[in-house]
């Protein structure tokens, strides 16, 4: 404060030294130090005369005293022509001696960036003049003006991305139910608090006691009820907006005794390679395709066990000592899958279906020329035909036999997103990649053009262990179910899966690589087109001895229909191959085995091929061995593969050919590759993105 003038001023305006007044006597009346004199001349207009550019800054300091006055929250950056820093002023500018240097406090927010004019004081006229001569880089760097270096955890992310920050259209149902997901409750005190889950529990009971599901009784001696838990899940349509709320009654079957409570439990599903063959098939021979959903699958099953269980939290009858014993199955109990399979095979079987050899899952019927198929995942069934009006008529078979629900044309099933036209269907998981990213706080990324830098060896890592290895499980869980519609993540989901028991830092940075990569493209996937002539071909390649630890080799294939990808494979070699030559041909083995079982998968579907199935390789040793017969101390221990392979040659069951290794498709699955050939392969497999755009 001026004890004068009554003028206040901030730490920026003022630089307190020991020697200036008012902290300090008066030395002398020249004296650069002197305050009065110095607040004198700042007040003198004839002091000097100044320039526009002078003008200027005497307005923004104008403007500042009134914000800071009036109150405002905005921070301005000013310049007083006599207190500028002493590299754009020269030290004997003033009375022959050097001004003391100001104090400038940062501002707290970020500021538009100013760049100060280097000035010149002219001593005869006392003026105030830009010198172009000395602005230099070094006069522009100082405080709030060095080169700002972005952080490195910034670096997997896009900054200043332009977002819409109005609301979503209302054509658009996903967006608004991305941004208020609802949570899912884990416990009954939780659900029990929502109107909505109550009716979803109420609901489940109403249909357990409906069918029948147990009766209360006394539990008789040397018996042991089991209890039983809620699960809520909540539906969602295709385009992401909410279908239902959906409460389970689940049996905790892992009290089950074998042999007391139960005996046999396998059941078969439906292997997604059939699925893919069946929509190939129905694509080519433009078959229609419709989808529907048993209610309360697992409760239609009859149990020939004795299991009593406990009575449902939050509904306990009104004899309290009463339990409930099992008349049928419940979710949960370990023959649930098996009684509700033998219970549906039965009926499809009263029909006129046959089961496939092929696949237990697949049921056919050939009926007045028309051909009729349903393909079984537990309560999903997947009916495909040629005839509109028999669809017809099995879906009101099936009304009779189970509450189902009809949901017409096939659009969305078990995660994935069917999307058919006249050029054919295509296949994505474009909903269940955002969530994954959603859920990891990845939506904002920086996409990546390839999965997995060439040459990284994750299994010699050394870094630290990750303190949350759930969390990287979980992660690869949902990878591995990503590869249904993406062959192209095989090799690297192939690779992360092995460090599941001990995941490292390197591990889960390169897992955030991957999703990155699915950032760049959440759309897309696998096309089937309409004009394929279905005839299988396989392509087949190996990485000899990629294991670093235990030099096991790499085993990839894919198979096609036409030019559809149907069937593809990442594994890891039981036994280590002395030569490339060997991995190679244990390969060649395994993709004939693929390729004999869609062979009967497609005569089961009405397909008859007439020519041999092609099989493409890119070692010439390999395609040797497969087409002499002659053994000697290199191939001997190998026998077994090389019977296997050359009876299949010599039955024209397949034709094997030599291919270049940059041609060979099956090279996205043994090894990473660089972003050039990377994409080369994704066009050559059919892998797409019909929503990007061209």
């Amino acid at each position: 404060m001026d004890l004068e003038s009554e003028k206040h001023f901030v730490s920026r305006d003022v630089t307190f030294v020991e020697n200036i007044f008012p902290f300090a006597p008066q030395n002398s009346d020249h004296s650069v130090g002197n305050y009065e004199s110095f607040v004198k001349a700042r007040e003198d207009p004839s002091r000097h005369a100044f320039t526009k550019e002078d003008e200027a800054i005497q307005n923004s300091l104008a403007h500042e005293e009134h914000t800071r006055v009036g109150g405002g929250h905005q921070l301005i950056t000013t310049v007083d022509p006599y207190s500028m820093h002493e590299e754009h002023v020269s030290a004997d500018t003033i009375h022959g001696q050097k001004e003391p240097e100001m104090a400038v406090s940062e501002p707290t927010h970020a500021l538009p960036e100013i760049v100060e004019p280097a000035c010149n004081i002219n001593s005869d006229n006392s003026s105030l003049s830009v010198d172009p001569t000395t602005v230099t880089h070094n006069s522009l760097l100082g405080r709030g003006r060095r080169q700002k270096i972005p952080s490195s955890r910034l670096k997997n992310y896009v900054e200043l991305n332009a977002t819409c920050v109005g609301p979503p259209p209302s054509r658009s149902p996903s967006v608004s139910s991305a941004i208020a997901q609802e949570k899912e409750p884990t416990t009954y005190r939780e659900a029990v608090r929502d109107a909505r889950w109550r009716k979803a529990m109420q609901l489940e009971i109403d249909a357990l006691e409906k069918n029948g599901t147990w009766t209360l009784v006394d539990l008789p001696p040397n018996k042991k009820p089991i209890h039983s838990k809620w699960v809520y899940k909540i539906k969602y349509h295709s385009t992401g907006s909410i279908e239902r709320f959906k409460a389970r009654l689940v049996v905790c079957g892992n009290r089950q005794v074998e042999g007391i409570d139960y005996h046999e439990t396998f059941a078969p599903v439906a292997k997604m390679t059939m699925v893919r063959i069946l929509l190939t098939v129905a694509a080519s021979k433009n078959w229609e395709l419709h989808q529907m959903d048993v209610d309360n699958a697992f409760l239609h099953g009859t149990l020939d066990e004795e299991v009593y269980m406990y009575p449902p939290p939050g509904f306990s009858p009104a004899h309290s000592r009463k339990v409930c014993r099992l008349q049928r199955s419940l979710y949960g109990l370990r023959q649930a899958p098996r009684c509700w399979f033998t219970k549906l095979s039965t009926s499809l079987q009263a029909y006129g279906f046959q089961r496939s050899y092929a696949d237990y899952s697949l049921f056919t019927m050939v009926h007045n020329s028309h051909f009729l198929c349903v393909l079984v995942y537990v309560d999903d069934l997947l009916i495909a035909g040629s005839d509109s009006v028999q669809i017809a008529q099995l879906k009101a078979y099936l009304a009779k036999c189970f509450p189902i629900k009809d949901l017409g044309r096939l659009k969305y099933f078990l995660g994935i997103e069917v999307a058919r036209s006249l050029a054919g269907i295509f296949l994505c998981q474009r909903k269940y990649t955002l969530d994954i990213l959603e859920e990891l706080g990845l939506t904002g990324s920086r996409p990546s053009p390839f999965p997995m830098e060439q040459n990284q060896k994750l299994a010699l890592s050394t870094s630290a262990p990750l303190s949350n290895p759930d969390q990287y499980r979980r992660l690869v869980g949902k990878l591995i179910y990503l590869t249904l519609t993406r062959p192209e993540l095989c090799y690297y989901v192939h690779v992360l899966a092995q460090f599941m028991q001990e995941p490292r830092t390197d591990h889960w940075d390169a897992a955030v690589r991957v999703l990155r990569y699915l950032k760049g493209q959440p759309g897309q996937g696998i096309f089937l087109p309409a004009d394929s002539d279905l005839s299988p071909r396989g392509f087949c390649d190996s990485d000899w001895a990629a294991c670093p630890l235990s030099r096991r080799s790499l085993t990839g294939y894919i198979v096609f229909l036409g030019n559809s990808p149907v069937s593809w494979k990442t594994k890891k070699q039981p036994t280590v191959s002395r030569s490339s030559a060997e991995a190679e041909y244990r390969s060649l083995a395994t993709l004939g085995c693929e390729l004999l079982w869609v062979r009967n998968l497609l005569r089961s579907l009405g397909v008859a091929l007439y020519r041999p199935m092609s099989v493409f390789c890119d070692n010439k040793a390999a395609l040797h061995i497969a087409s002499n017969p002659v053994f000697h101390e290199r191939t001997k221990h190998i026998e077994i593969d090389c019977h296997f392979v050359r009876d299949l040659i010599q039955n024209s069951t397949i034709a094997a050919y030599h291919i270049p290794s940059t041609q060979q498709l099956a090279d996205i699955l043994t090894k990473p590759l660089g972003a050039q050939q990377f994409s080369f392969l994704l066009r050559k497999l059919g892998i797409m993105n019909p929503s990007a755009p061209t």
